[in-house]
C-alpha cells in the first residue's frame, strides 16, 4: 500500500508539471528518493489482508470457545483473606477484659440491710450497734432541724456524704466508697458505715476522711507493682475494707477505738496517720 502511494504521488507531481507548460520535466531527486523508501517500507510492513468474518472457516471459530463470566469476587476470594498475625498486648488485654466477670451489684441486692454480727461484739460495749439503731431511726419531722450524725470526705473524689437517721444509705455509701482509679462500685460491708459512725460519735467528731474504699483488682495490682504495702488479697478488693483518719483525733486513740469494736481486722499507719478497717478474720498489723 506504501508502495501505490508513492508511485501514486510520483505521477500527481510529473502530471502537474506538464500542466503548468514548460520544457518536458526531469524527475526531481526527492520525487525518486521518496519512492525507493516508499517500496522498502512495504517490504519491512506489508497489509494484513482483511477477511470477511462471514467467510471465516468453522474450526477457528470452535478452537476458542465463548466461556461463562466468573465474578471477580469469586477468583479474588484466597487473595483478599488477611494474613495471621500475631496480636498485640493491648489487643489481649481487651480480650481478657471483655471476658472479665462484672463486679458490679444492682440496687435490689444491696437493699437487704444487714446489722452487725454478734458473735464479733463484745458484751459489754456495742457501739456498733448503737450507731445501727440510730442510722435506722425514725426520721425526723418535717420542718425540724436536721442534724446528721456524721459527714464523710472522701480525699480523692473530694465528694461529701451525710448520714441522716432514717434515711437510706446503702446505695450512696457503695457509690461513695468506689474505685477512684476505674471508678468501678461494688457490693461493700455495710459494717464498715457503722464503724465509720460509730467512731464519728465516740469522738464527737462531725467529718471523717476516708482515705481507701473500695480497690479494684487492677488498681491493687498496680500499687503493687510500684512497691506499696497492699496484700495479694486485699479486704479492699473485696469491698470488705476502709482506711480512714478523724481530724483532731490521734491515730493510737483511734486505734484503740476501733480494736475494741472487734469487728475484723486492724491496720495501724503512724506515718500516714489513717487506721484501716475491715470485716475479716480478726488480726492485727502495722505498716509505714
Amino acid at each position: 500500500m506504501l508502495c501505490a502511494d508513492a508511485i501514486a504521488a510520483l505521477r500527481y507531481s510529473r502530471a502537474s508539471i506538464h500542466i503548468t507548460g514548460g520544457a518536458r520535466p526531469r524527475p526531481l531527486p526527492y520525487l525518486g528518493m521518496a519512492l525507493w523508501v516508499g517500496l522498502f517500507l512495504g517490504t519491512l510492513f506489508p497489509a494484513a489482508p482483511t477477511m470477511d468474518p462471514a467467510a471465516r472457516p468453522d474450526h477457528a471459530i470452535e478452537a476458542f470457545p465463548a466461556e461463562a463470566l466468573v465474578p471477580v469476587a469469586d477468583e479474588r476470594a484466597l487473595h483478599l483473606v488477611p494474613p495471621l498475625r500475631e496480636r498485640s498486648k493491648k489487643e489481649l488485654w481487651l480480650a481478657e477484659k471483655a471476658h472479665r466477670p462484672d463486679v458490679h451489684v444492682t440496687d435490689e441486692q444491696l437493699r437487704p440491710p444487714r446489722t452487725c454480727r454478734a458473735s464479733k461484739k463484745p458484751p459489754a460495749r456495742q457501739p456498733c450497734a448503737q450507731a445501727a439503731e440510730r442510722l435506722a431511726g425514725p426520721k425526723p419531722p418535717v420542718g425540724a432541724r436536721v442534724q446528721p450524725l456524721a459527714t464523710l470526705h472522701n480525699q480523692w473524689t473530694r465528694e461529701l456524704m451525710s448520714f441522716i437517721p432514717g434515711q437510706p444509705y446503702l446505695h450512696r455509701f457503695r457509690v461513695f466508697l468506689r474505685d477512684h482509679f476505674t471508678n468501678q462500685a461494688t457490693s461493700v460491708d455495710p459494717e464498715l458505715a457503722d464503724v465509720l459512725v460509730s467512731a464519728a460519735l465516740h469522738f464527737h467528731a462531725q467529718r471523717v476522711d476516708v482515705v481507701s474504699g473500695y480497690r479494684s483488682p487492677k488498681y491493687n495490682l498496680i500499687l503493687r507493682k510500684k512497691g506499696h504495702q497492699v496484700a495479694r488479697e486485699s479486704q479492699h478488693t473485696q469491698g470488705n475494707a476502709v482506711d480512714f483518719r478523724i481530724r483532731g483525733v490521734p491515730t493510737e486513740k483511734l486505734l484503740g477505738f476501733v480494736r475494741s469494736l472487734r469487728l475484723g481486722g486492724v491496720g495501724f499507719y503512724p506515718h500516714a496517720h489513717f487506721v484501716h478497717s475491715d470485716t475479716g478474720p480478726i488480726r492485727y498489723w502495722q505498716g509505714s
